[in-house]
C-alpha cells in the first residue's frame, strides 16, 4: 500500500495501539510458564504473529479469542521444532525464541526476511549461549540469520556485547529458566530502558536478580522451572505514541492521546521529555493515563542523547525539520541495525522533501528547513512510513511507498489519525 498525506491540521483525541515489546514478552514467559495464561489486548501485528508461531514450534498451544490469547505453557521444557522458526521481520522473536531454543538437546533453525538475514546482528546472543555451553552458530558464517542452536545449557558466566538490547534481555530471561545462578557481563550496554522492561517481567515472573548498572547482571534460576501463569492486559504503546504527539507539533495542532500510563517501564516515554526539550507543551495525567499536547509557541533546536529511546530517532528529526535552530541527535548508533539502517533512511527521505541533514557515525545534525511535497519511500521500516506521514502532514504532502510495513507496531495508524483530521488515504501500490 501506499499513502497519500496532504497537509493537515489535527484535533481531538486517539487511543494508541498496544504496546509491541510487552506483548512479544508477554507471549513469549506464558509459552515458557506453567498452566493456562491469558494475555489480554495483545497487539495485532505480524510480529505478534511471528511469535505466535515460534512459541507454538517450540510446544506451546495458543488460541486466539476475541481480543485475546489463551496460552498453555510448556513449563519450562520446550518441544523440539518440527521445522525450520521463521521470525519474519521480527528481531525479537529471532533473538528471543533462539535463547529459549538453547534448553533443548536438539537442533533448532530460525531464519527471517531479508532485512533480518543482513541487519540484525546475532553474534552477541550466539557468542553468550556457546559460553553457557550451547552450539551456537550462524549458518553462512555472517553473523545473522538463518541461526542453528542446539543446547542445553546450563547456568553460568557471560560475558557479552550489550550495544543492541535484544540479545542481553534474551538471555536474562534464559537464565531464570537455568537451576543455579547465571552471571551477565555487559560491555557498552545500550538502549538501557528495554532491559528495565525486561527485568519488570522477571519480577513478574518471580525470578530472582540483581542488576549493578547494567554492567553486571545475576540470575537466580529455579531448579523446577515450572513458573506460575498470568493473567496480563497489555498496556498502550509508547514508542507509537511518539508519531501523533509529533504529528500534533509539525502542524500546531491540540490533541490528547489516551490508554497511557507514564508509569509503565517502556523506555520510550522518555521521548516526551525530548519532544519538551524542543519546546513542546505535553501535559501527562496519570489518573486518567492521559497525553494532551497543546499548541506551542514555536520549536527550537536542542542537542538529545535519544539512546534511552532508540526507536524515536526517525520521529525526531521529522519533528527537527520545523525548529528553529539545530538540532543534534547523538547515541544512535544501533539504530542502523533495525528493520533500515535509520540513520541513512530517514536523512535521505526526508532530503527528498527538502530537509537539510548531516548524518555522522552515531546520529544527525537536523538543520531548519522547509519541506515540500515529494514521493518517498518507507525503506519497509514502519518507523520511517510514519515518521515520513508526520513530516508530510506539515509539509504539505508526500506520496509515501510501501507502507504495509506499518502493521509491524501500529496497525489502523492511518484509520486512527483520519479520525482526528489527518488528511492521509491509502491507495494500492
Amino acid at each position: 500500500m501506499r499513502y497519500q498525506v496532504e497537509k493537515s491540521s489535527l484535533s481531538g483525541s486517539l487511543t494508541v495501539t498496544a504496546s509491541k515489546s510487552h506483548t512479544m514478552r508477554a507471549v513469549l514467559l506464558a509459552s515458557m510458564a506453567k498452566g493456562r495464561s491469558l494475555v489480554r489486548h495483545p497487539l495485532a501485528s505480524p510480529d505478534t504473529v511471528a511469535m505466535i508461531t515460534a512459541c507454538s514450534a517450540l510446544g506451546a498451544k495458543i488460541e486466539e479469542k476475541e481480543d485475546a490469547l489463551i496460552i498453555e505453557g510448556v513449563a519450562g521444557r520446550p518441544a523440539v521444532p518440527s521445522q525450520v522458526i521463521d521470525v519474519g521481520n521480527s528481531g525479537q522473536v529471532l533473538r528471543f525464541g533462539a535463547a529459549m531454543a538453547a534448553l533443548l538437546p536438539l537442533y533448532s533453525i530460525f531464519t527471517g526476511d531479508a532485512s533480518v538475514r543482513a541487519i540484525r546482528p546475532m553474534n552477541p546472543l550466539l557468542e553468550a549461549l556457546t559460553q553457557l555451553g550451547a552450539f551456537a552458530v550462524s549458518s553462512k558464517n555472517d553473523g545473522h540469520a538463518p541461526v542453528i542452536i542446539r543446547g542445553p545449557v546450563r547456568a553460568g558466566t557471560v560475558v557479552m556485547e550489550g550495544m543492541d538490547s535484544q540479545p542481553v534481555s534474551a538471555v536474562l530471561m534464559l537464565a531464570g529458566f537455568l537451576p543455579g545462578v547465571t552471571a551477565i557481563q555487559v560491555k557498552n550496554p545500550g538502549e538501557q530502558p528495554w532491559i528495565d522492561l525486561t527485568l519488570y517481567w522477571l519480577d513478574k515472573m518471580g525470578i530472582g536478580h540483581t542488576n549493578d548498572n547494567y554492567l553486571r547482571y545475576t540470575v537466580q534460576g529455579r531448579d523446577n522451572p515450572e513458573f506460575a501463569p498470568f493473567d496480563y492486559t497489555v498496556p498502550g504503546d509508547w514508542s507509537s505514541a511518539a508519531f501523533p504527539v509529533a504529528a500534533a507539533l509539525v502542524t500546531n495542532s491540540s490533541l490528547q492521546l489516551n490508554n497511557m500510563d507514564i508509569h509503565d517501564p517502556q523506555g520510550d516515554k522518555a521521548v516526551l521529555e525530548m519532544f519538551r526539550a524542543m519546546g513542546a507543551r505535553i501535559v501527562v495525567d496519570d489518573q486518567a493515563k492521559t497525553v494532551l499536547v497543546q499548541r506551542h509557541g514555536g520549536l527550537h533546536g536542542t542537542n538529545i542523547n535519544v539512546n534511552a529511546a532508540i526507536d524515536a530517532v526517525p520521529v525526531l528529526a521529522a519533528v527537527a525539520c520545523f525548529a528553529g535552530g539545530s538540532t543534534v541527535i547523538t547515541g544512535a548508533s544501533i539504530a542502523r541495525h533495525k528493520e533500515s539502517d535509520r540513520l541513512a533512511a530517514i536523512s535521505a527521505e526526508l532530503g527528498k522533501m527538502g530537509a537539510k541533514i548531516e548524518e555522522f557515525e552515531d546520529g544527525l545534525t537536523i538543520h531548519p528547513s522547509v519541506l515540500h511535497g515529494a514521493q518517498v519511500d518507507s525503506r519497509h521500516d514502519h518507523r520511517i512510513a510514519m515518521s515520513l506521514a508526520v513530516a508530510a502532514l506539515a509539509a504539505g504532502g508526500a506520496s509515501i511507498s510501501d507502507t504495509d510495513c506499518v502493521a509491524k507496531s501500529f496497525p489502523g495508524f492511518a484509520a486512527a489519525m483520519r479520525g482526528v483530521g489527518a488528511a492521509i488515504t491509502e491507495q494500492p501500490e
